[in-house]
């Protein structure tokens, strides 16, 4: 197994495979060729004999000083549960921390118990909200109309 920064040509891979590791949900629309394109510095893949079997796409605010943001994180279910999220997200902290980050924020969907879970093990701490959703704070309309997020934080 083996990390590595994101290729453009990366996107070409995953973007098919995206729908399929989240079970048939329709994912693909929120990873664009784009950040293949112009975050490659602080995203990575990892393979293995040469497929990719995860990748977290983050980068830096250019907004918010000191701040830098996971955008999104896959593994493939054939190759969960063997730390390959959690090598992922080590190497992207020490990335951003290395380039002046002291904060890196994700949000999720508050229905994606999994991704709370996984976040709040890996020392995410949840952002308090507007409301409360399962017990879990929540901030309303986050991404628009009914598209409400749970939101994270990690002090690097």
């Amino acid at each position: 197994m083996s990390i590595r920064h994101v290729k453009s040509s990366d996107f070409y891979t995953i973007s098919p495979l995206i729908n399929e590791w989240w079970g048939g949900r329709q994912m693909s629309d929120m990873l664009q060729r784009l950040f293949f394109d112009h975050f490659q510095d602080t995203s990575f893949i990892v393979e293995t004999e040469g497929k990719i079997i995860g990748f977290l796409i983050g980068f830096i605010s250019p907004s918010r000083k000191g701040e830098a943001y996971i955008h999104f994180v896959g593994v493939d279910p054939a190759h969960r549960k063997q730390n390959i999220g959690r090598e992922m997200y080590e190497a992207f902290f020490h990335n951003v921390k290395e380039k002046g980050c002291h904060i890196v924020k994700a949000v999720t969907s508050p229905v994606n118990k999994t991704s709370i879970a996984y976040h709040t093990k890996v020392g995410f701490t949840i952002e308090s909200g507007d409301k409360t959703m399962d017990s879990v704070s929540v901030f309303s309309d986050y991404d628009g109309p009914g598209e409400d997020r749970v939101v994270f934080a990690k002090n690097l």
